[in-house]
This record gives C-alpha cells, sequence and structure tokens, in this order.
C-alpha cells in the first residue's frame, strides 16, 4: 500500500534526521520509506527484514559525482552488494570496487562493465586473480611484494594488465582501532617509510606485461574529519614525484579510498562531502604544481556513505526482561545479521514503530536471540517503558556492513533485503531457510 491515501504527520526535529530522506511519520505510529509502510512490510515479509530505499542510493551516488565531477567515483561493494545495487550504481555512472571473485563475479553477471572494475585486498586467492584476468577487470591493486610475480605470470608473456600499487601512507584515522588502515600495524598496503612500495614499484615497472597506472590507498573506515585525507594524499603526491625522478613517468591515477564517515544516531558528525572535495583537489593542484608533476586523476571509493543511510532493519520484538536495573528487549534478529555493534562497539538508534505509546521512556538494551552475551543491537537506548512482545522496532542507517557481514550462526538464517521506491517494494534478496542450510549440508 503506498501512502498517498495517508495522512503524514509532522516530524520533531532531528527525528528521522538519519533515516532516508524519503522517510515521513504516519499515523498510529508508523514510519514510512520510500512511500511504503514499515509496518505494512513486516507484516508482508515479515521481520527480521532490511529495507532499502532505491532512491536514496541513487541519489547519494549523483551527490558524489556532482561535489567530484573530475573523480572517477568507484563504489565500494563490500558495504553490500546485489543485482540490484550494480544495476543501481551503473546507471548512475559509477565505477566498482570489489574485494573477491564472488563479488567480482556478481557485478558482471549483473551486467557491469569489467574495464569500470577495480580488485583489490591484502590476500588475493588465486580464483580472484583468474576471475580478475579472465573477465578484463579494468585495474587490479597490488597489496603485497608476492603478487607482482603471481599476476606476471598468470597474465603470459603476451598478456596485459593494469595495475595499481596500494601504499601505506603512515595516518591513523577511523571510527575504531579494527578499522583503521592507513598505519604501518595493520595487514594492508605497501609501506611509504621502510621502502617496501618503492621495491614494489620498481619490480611492476620491470615487468612489461603490468601497465602501472598509479597509486592507492585508504586509510580507514567512518572517517568524520577532512584532514587525514589531506595529509595522506600529500604523502602520496610526494611519492608520486619520487617515482617521476627515479623512474621518469608520471603516474595517471591517483586511489584515495573510501572510509567516508556517515551519522548513525541524531547529532553525531558525518563526513562533509562538500569540504572534502574542495580540500582533496587544491591539495591536488597545489602539490603536483609544486612538484612538477601533472594532476592524476582522482578516484574515491565510497560504500558506506552510498548505501549506509538508505537501509533501515526491522525486528519484532520477542521477549522484554527486567533484570535488576537493567531492561532487556530481545528481538528475533542479532548478530547474524549485524555484528558490527559487537565487533566495532558501534551505537544506533532504534525506534518503536507501528503504535503510539504515552508511556515514559526507559533506558533499554536491545538484544538480539543468539546464545552470545555479546549479541547487542543496541545498549542504552530510550524506548517506551511498555515496549513488549510483538512490537516492532526500526533501526535506520542499515544498509551498510550489515547484512554484507551476516553469518549462518545458530542456522537462524539471514533476512531478506526489500527494496522500497515511489511507492512499491520489492524483494531483491530472499529470506535464507532451513532448507538452505539442509542442501548444502551433504555429509551422513
Amino acid at each position: 500500500m503506498s501512502i498517498a491515501s495517508l495522512h503524514e504527520v509532522p516530524a520533531r526535529a532531528g527525528e528521522l534526521s538519519v533515516w532516508p530522506a524519503s522517510a515521513t511519520l504516519l499515523p498510529h505510529g508508523d514510519v514510512a520509506v520510500g512511500g511504503v509502510s514499515l509496518t505494512e512490510i513486516a507484516d508482508r515479509f515479515d521481520t527480521p527484514a532490511y529495507v532499502l530505499d532505491e532512491s536514496e542510493v541513487r541519489e547519494r551516488c549523483r551527490t558524489y559525482r556532482t561535489a567530484l565531477p573530475e573523480a572517477h567515483v568507484l563504489y565500494a561493494a563490500k558495504a553490500f552488494l546485489s543485482r540490484a545495487i550494480v544495476r543501481w550504481v551503473e546507471e548512475e555512472g559509477l565505477g566498482l570496487d570489489v574485494c573477491s571473485a564472488g563479488e567480482l563475479e556478481l557485478a558482471v553477471t549483473a551486467g557491469f562493465p569489467p574495464e569500470r572494475i577495480v580488485l583489490h585486498g591484502n590476500a588475493k586467492s588465486p580464483r580472484d586473480l583468474e576471475a580478475a584476468l579472465r573477465l578484463g577487470v579494468g585495474r587490479i591493486v597490488i597489496d603485497g611484494p608476492s603478487e607482482i610475480a603471481r599476476i606476471a605470470a598468470a597474465v603470459g608473456p603476451e598478456g596485459h594488465q593494469k595495475v595499481m600499487v596500494r601504499v601505506v601512507p603512515g595516518v591513523s584515522a577511523g571510527g575504531h582501532e579494527k578499522i583503521r588502515t592507513g598505519t604501518e600495524d595493520q595487514k594492508f598496503g605497501l609501506s611509504l617509510t621502510d621502502g617496501s612500495a618503492q621495491d614494489a614499484i620498481a619490480r611492476i615497472l620491470g615487468q612489461p606485461q603490468l601497465e602501472l597506472t598509479g597509486l592507492h590507498c585508504h586509510i580507514g573506515s567512518q572517517i568524520t574529519e577532512v584532514e587525514p585525507y589531506l595529509v595522506a594524499l600529500r604523502r602520496m603526491v610526494g611519492l608520486m614525484a619520487l617515482i617521476r625522478d627515479t623512474h621518469g613517468i608520471d603516474l595517471p591515477e591517483l586511489d584515495m579510498g573510501g572510509g567516508h564517515g556517515i551519522a548513525y544516531r541524531p547529532g553525531e558528525s558525518a563526513l562533509d562531502l562538500t569540504a572534502l572535495a574542495r580540500g582533496l583537489r587544491t591539495e591536488l593542484g597545489e602539490g603536483c604544481a609544486a612538484a612538477g608533476l601533472a594532476v592524476p586523476r582522482l578516484l574515491v571509493e565510497p560504500g558506506r556513505a552510498v548505501a549506509g543511510p538508505a537501509g533501515v532493519a526491522l525486528y519484532r520484538v520477542l521477549a522484554v526482561k527486567h533484570t535488576g536495573e537493567k531492561v532487556f528487549v530481545a528481538v528475533d534478529g542479532g548478530m547474524s545479521d549485524n555484528p558490527r555493534p559487537a565487533l566495532y562497539g558501534v551505537r544506533y538508534a532504534p525506534r518503536l514503530i507501528g503504535r503510539h505509546s504515552t508511556a515514559d521512556a526507559c533506558t533499554a538494551t536491545v538484544v538480539g536471540r543468539h546464545c552470545e552475551a555479546g549479541d547487542v543491537l543496541a545498549a542504552d537506548v530510550e524506548l517506551p517503558g511498555d515496549v513488549h512482545p510483538g512490537d516492532l522496532i526500526a533501526v535506520p542507517v542499515a544498509g551498510a556492513y550489515q547484512l554484507s557481514m551476516a553469518s549462518g550462526y545458530n542456522m537462524v538464517g539471514r533476512p531478506p533485503v526489500v527494496a522500497v521506491h515511489e511507492g512499491t517494494s520489492r524483494v531483491l534478496v530472499r529470506r535464507e531457510t532451513l532448507e538452505d542450510f539442509r542442501s548444502r549440508d551433504i555429509g551422513s
């Protein structure tokens, strides 16, 4: 049912600030996204379920292209990938950044041009490289010295493959230590300070079948400040100048990665894309001019910032338990569909939907149904004091790194993904069933 015939309720300031732009309050405490009632989705598709607003994804793609018209914007598939996302991203003119043969094969079989795809990762398997070369991926980002010989051998003496080198610029940034990737003490890339990056570049240039198109760096995730990107860019330009002086070549591309932070709760900071674009453009132009370099084409890789705010997770309350002074609200999903709170201590702003409550707010912890004490979806949040089994809980900013990191723990099954757009809803990814688990278990 579309909300066209329903009376919308004005939202209080900030109440839906981290929800998709299409989100509106409806009578009886409901919320609509993409013109579709969330309680209707829960009733029609059951819970837990993930709702993805197609218009929000597309608009965020357009925002990046507008802010960085001179850059090549790649959607980071690891945030969340499906055939529909592939189509939306392709139609909006973005490229794609993938980390595995699985992501690559899904994208290409869904019609995405392989020459607009970049493959990277710290430990590429033979299958990853075979798929990349067979399908004609645009760039392979070399992450370690051993990959140079492996890729060259796989390409063969008569072959040709464009590659980049992932450089560790020595910049610490990111919302949690487990997602900071720009420093020496983590698994990604080749060090700028110990000479590993320079050695790898020299070796690549000695392989005629490998074409070095540029440098790549990724300093972390959930970054909300511009300055770390500018520091990293200065160091990358310095390396490009050294390469020019040493080898006599100007590299034509510079990939500054992604990690652009978003707000998960009202009042939180998000990365200012306009300020980032202005800073990168100015710093790159001035740095290259000072070094006498031709300005390379800039690449960026947003994932979370495109898909994250477009998603809403829907859960049904199964139980409410008062333990001492704590109130636990247990729902029918949990860490199998969203491990991020357990991994990174992420905080969300869940909301009761589907009914109005006049009860005073209480501080509650929303927990999942799994047999782990760490299965917590949202700790110490405000919910109506009369929350009870059967209620619906909606969690906004659920479009990235939730289902893409989901597991089969307790054989609960991963939820479906339901797209909403202009008053209609449709399933993009079906619910995982017990039959799916049984069909994989072929032993006796």
